[in-house]
Parts: C-alpha cells; sequence; structure tokens
C-alpha cells in the first residue's frame, strides 16, 4: 500500500461516527457480575481507539513509595496507573501520543509473598532486604491514546488509525520490548483480551476501597495545566474496585498532587534526528 493510499484509509477510518460515551459511569449503571455482562453481550467502548488486553505474571512488585524509606519494598495490592502505563508503553509508543488508562480488572485473588534478598549495596558488597511481592498475578486492562498537545511539531505524525492498528498488532505479538510488573524482575507477558470475559476472582465483591494511593507521576512532556508545566509532579488518588473492576481517574482530575522538581522537555524533529516517523508525509505529498 502505497503511502497515498494510506492517507485516504486514515481519513475514511477519521469520518466515522464516534462511539457514544455513556452518560453515566458503567460500572455504576450495571449491577451485574462480568460474566452477566458477558452473557448479554455488553462491552462498552467509550473511544474509538480503545485497546484491550490482559497482562499476567508469576510475581509483581508495585511499591508503596512509603516502605522504600528503609530499603525494603512492599507490594501495593493493585497495580498503579503508572506501572500499567509503563507496561502498554512497552508495548507501543511514541512521543506523538499519551496513553490514557481507563480501567483493571483483578483476575486473581491477591495474595502476597515475603522474599529475602541481597541487593547490592551503593558503596560495594551486599545487603539482606525483605521484599513483599504480589504472587500469580493476572490483570485485564482497558486503555485509549489521546494526542500529546506539549508536542505540536509532531502533528504531522497524528494518524490515529495508524497508531491504532500498530498498538493492536503490538499486543498481538506481545509487546515490542520486555513487559515487566513493577520492577524488573518481575516478567509480565501481554496478550488480546476482551474486557469483561472470564470470571473474576472478585465479581462478586461489589466494593472494595484501598484508601489513599499513588496514582502516577506527571512530566514536563505531558504536563496538562501551568502548575505542571516544566515541573516533575506525583499524584495521588482513592482507588475503589466494584465488582472486581477499578476504573481509574485521569491525571488531571486526580485530587492530590504534589510538586518533586523542575524538569525539561526533550524535543523530537526529524532536525534533531531522533524522530523519522514524519518522513511518511513528506513522501505522500
Amino acid at each position: 500500500m502505497t503511502c497515498l493510499e494510506r492517507r485516504m484509509c486514515s481519513e475514511a477510518y477519521m469520518s466515522r461516527t464516534p462511539a457514544v460515551r455513556p452518560s453515566a459511569p458503567e460500572w455504576a449503571r450495571h449491577r451485574h457480575t462480568a460474566g452477566e455482562r458477558l452473557a448479554k453481550g455488553r462491552r462498552i467502548m467509550t473511544h474509538r481507539n480503545t485497546v484491550e488486553f490482559e497482562v499476567s505474571g508469576a510475581y509483581a512488585l508495585f511499591s508503596d513509595p512509603i516502605m522504600r524509606v528503609g530499603g525494603e519494598k512492599s507490594s501495593l495490592q493493585i497495580p498503579t496507573y503508572e506501572a500499567l502505563k509503563g507496561v502498554l508503553s512497552s508495548v507501543y509508543w511514541k512521543p506523538t501520543l499519551t496513553w490514557i488508562i481507563d480501567a483493571v480488572r483483578v483476575m486473581n485473588p491477591i495474595q502476597m509473598e515475603t522474599k529475602g534478598i541481597r541487593p547490592i549495596k551503593y558503596g560495594g558488597g551486599n545487603d539482606l532486604s525483605y521484599y513483599t511481592y504480589l504472587k500469580n498475578c493476572r490483570y485485564q486492562v482497558r486503555a485509549h491514546f489521546e494526542w500529546n498537545e506539549n508536542r505540536p511539531e509532531l502533528i504531522a505524525d497524528r494518524n490515529e488509525n495508524k497508531h491504532h492498528e500498530i498498538a493492536k498488532r503490538m499486543i498481538r505479538k506481545g509487546g515490542r520490548r520486555d513487559i515487566f510488573l513493577g520492577c524488573r524482575e518481575c516478567q509480565g507477558y501481554v496478550e488480546p483480551c476482551v474486557f469483561g470475559e472470564g470470571t473474576g476472582a472478585y465479581d462478586e465483591v461489589p466494593e472494595l476501597s484501598f484508601g489513599l494511593m499513588y496514582h502516577g507521576i506527571t512530566y514536563a512532556d505531558e504536563a496538562y495545566s501551568e502548575e505542571t508545566k516544566g515541573k516533575m509532579t506525583v499524584r495521588f488518588w482513592n482507588p475503589v474496585m466494584k465488582n472486581g473492576v477499578i476504573t481509574f481517574l485521569p491525571p488531571e482530575q486526580c485530587p492530590q498532587s504534589k510538586t518533586i522538581c523542575d524538569m525539561e522537555m526533550k524535543r523530537f524533529g526529524t532536525e534533531l534526528q531522533n524522530f523519522s516517523g514524519l518522513r511518511e508525509f513528506e513522501e505522500a505529498t
């Protein structure tokens, strides 16, 4: 397929009628178990560039920053927004877009396991620490992407159809880079799925709150307000699981945040010789 044909296909894709966003949260309106939702054929797609996948692994360590003070790590009970965003970025990422995690479904029971670890000390030698991992993890994830408005120099690369199809293809292939769950030693595996399909461990639990929890970090290249521009900002929120599903707040709606430090945004472009994705549009013209 030539570049001109790809552009014509993209324009046809963009002219479609966009999916309608439901007026109320999906899981609040449909008080059914996941099995009942699947039986009734309910799949609500709030964004037309939505992707759905399952990520699993023997262990995960979504470490709580509060527990790092003594050098020993303890995992949070659920994956954080930032960890799932990192998984999806390992599957497919471009500076043109920003991944937004919509929801995660906990498929297996939440189990913990403590291991004795000998981490390397900065001054040389080894130390003895105890790390508490999540065990036998499996999650279904729904996400979509939005254009990164902080990068107007990449506006020519905003081809929704292209990025959506590549992302789905990379999910089928297991990702472009190594997948890990929270830390490097926790290897993860990605495969396509239908969000809501199958039986989850918490489908019959109406509601479960996890208290104040780390949400993620807003870097300078993904700033969403004047306060976050040129800054590194950490976000916090109060996640609630309903029938096994946790619906994430978008970064700009998190109730608490704190600025960590100043940060410069890395630039991309053909003149900088670090982004060649725009050449296809030059060839098409």
